[in-house]
């Protein structure tokens, strides 16, 4: 019984540790952002080159009037991104 928890608490906790809410990306959404990292490689490292993540992206759709055809086609399929989360007042 005691390994059955232990194993069960992994498999829950094994999201959350690799970054990623239960229900994350949908397959079609990670594809679409495996697709930009693709097709954008080269120019996140030129217009890009300091940024990682969410930023990257931001930077690459910042950019998107000079990245390359495939980078744009890529980006295009992409959600709009959300707007930043208020923050409440101090």
């Amino acid at each position: 019984m005691r390994r059955l928890i232990v194993t069960a608490a992994a498999l829950l906790a094994a999201p959350f540790a690799l970054g990623q809410a239960p229900g994350g990306p949908s397959p079609e959404m990670r594809a679409a952002f495996q697709a930009v990292r693709t097709a954008c490689q080269n120019d996140s490292k030129q217009f890009c080159p300091d940024k990682r993540g969410r930023e990257a992206f931001q930077c690459l759709r910042d950019n998107s009037e000079k990245v390359s055809p495939d980078c744009k086609s890529a980006l295009a399929k992409l959600p709009p991104p959300r707007p930043p989360a208020e923050q409440p007042p101090q």
